[in-house]
């Protein structure tokens, strides 16, 4: 049996001499935006490690889970469906052998109703790597995907098992964003947080419409770092970032939302702004870490929230919610801790002085969130299950 998550994360973090102070919520639940529970989503269905949810923006009235070891199932979005199917299965490509690597990602191309292209984010092995990878649906059933159709965009070395990011997104410009944590082990020991040369780090954005400079991809003219003489990589949207664990847009407001885990003292909640630097690892949120004290903050953009180890150990990145059935959510950031299972409501619409709002502690581990055609807000879990919320009276 596969070892869970918490226990592999604790021993990771437990050889680096890492300790943490207790991880018992200090909060009771709040009902000042309504009262909640979490219902399985699916109870018929069971998932490997489901690490996304997505849907295909095509109106079919599906959705698809991206499970850890290579799987990408699809089904309808109906409570009662019994069955799904095996939408792309590359088990045989993904590295899945550390605790955060794996399918971390899926995004469907904005013309996926006339291409078909869909796209993800794995970790293979022999080198140890991440991969961008295009794939298209079979041609003649569309709950397929043909295996043999990759054509990889773009890969980049991984010295460390860990903080891989993984999120694949488009933006409402076209681009495809991607999530891309420091390479991991901890601390950042090579530096790659403050150093624009790599693609480690960052949040970054590609124009997969283009081929240019013998890459599979182009460059979006407006991106930070598209005209440096520096060496900077020009791929870089964002950088300063360890493990950006999920980001997602408001499709209102169109804000680019991403929880990036701590090192061992404190969680953050970013609002991700083009060539912003979030500061790692001068800081861990809006804390002094290296050099732990007297550290210069000129420059850097500092997390809209941050909660310490009483409240959490691992940031899960949520969504700004714009469903039509939890009304006292509405444009609230929604996220969550897999520590300590705690999911909280984000109001930033005086942003000078946030709020946060815990709403629900449910007892499952929620490694990712996800939103249908109708902006119903989703969670993955590794009980193997998908939850949604419920309001409750």
């Amino acid at each position: 049996m596969r070892v869970t998550i918490p226990s592999l994360f604790f021993l990771f973090l437990i050889s680096l001499g890492i300790v943490f102070c207790s991880t018992s919520p200090n909060s009771p639940v709040d009902t000042s935006l309504g009262t909640y529970s979490a219902i399985v989503a699916f109870p018929n269905l069971t998932f490997t490690n489901p690490v996304d949810f997505q849907h295909a923006g095509d109106n079919s009235h599906r959705v698809f889970v991206v499970e850890q070891p290579g799987i990408i199932s699809v089904f309808p979005n109906d409570a009662s469906t019994k069955t799904k199917n095996v939408f792309l299965d590359i088990r045989n490509k993904v590295d899945d052998s550390g605790n955060e690597e794996g399918l971390l990602g899926l995004a469907f191309h904005p013309d996926y109703e006339t291409n078909g292209y869909f796209f993800v984010n794995y970790t293979a092995s022999n080198p140890n790597r991440t991969v961008i990878a295009r794939f298209k649906v079979s041609s003649n059933n569309p709950n397929q995907a043909d295996p043999a159709s990759e054509k990889v965009i773009l890969t980049f070395a991984q010295p460390y098992s860990n903080h891989n990011g993984g999120q694949v997104s488009f933006g409402q410009d076209g681009y495809l964003y991607i999530a891309v944590g420091d390479g991991g082990s901890g601390g950042d020991p090579q530096g790659n947080g403050q150093n624009r040369a790599t693609l480690l780090g960052n949040i970054l954005r590609i124009d997969i419409n283009k081929q240019e400079n013998g890459n599979q991809y182009g460059i979006p003219p407006d991106n930070p770092f598209a005209q440096n003489t520096s060496s900077y990589r020009k791929e870089i949207y964002a950088y300063g970032l360890r493990n950006p664990w999920r980001f997602s847009f408001d499709p209102i407001t169109n804000k680019l939302w991403t929880g990036d885990v701590g090192q061992n003292k404190y969680e953050e909640i970013d609002i991700i702004e083009k060539g912003g630097n979030y500061g790692w690892n001068i800081m861990e949120g809006k804390h002094c870490y290296e050099p732990s004290s007297g550290c210069s903050t000129a420059g850097l953009k500092l997390p809209i929230w941050e909660y310490g180890r009483s409240e959490g150990i691992s940031v899960t990145g949520g969504f700004v919610y714009r469903g039509p059935s939890l009304s006292g959510l509405t444009g609230k950031y929604v996220y969550a801790d897999f520590g300590t299972q705690n999911i909280w409501a984000l109001d930033v619409s005086n942003m000078s002085q946030p709020v946060n709002t815990k709403i629900l502690q449910p007892e499952f581990n929620i490694a990712s969130f996800g939103v249908d055609e109708a902006n119903e807000l989703y969670m993955c879990s590794f009980d193997g299950k998908i939850y949604r919320f419920k309001e409750t009276k």
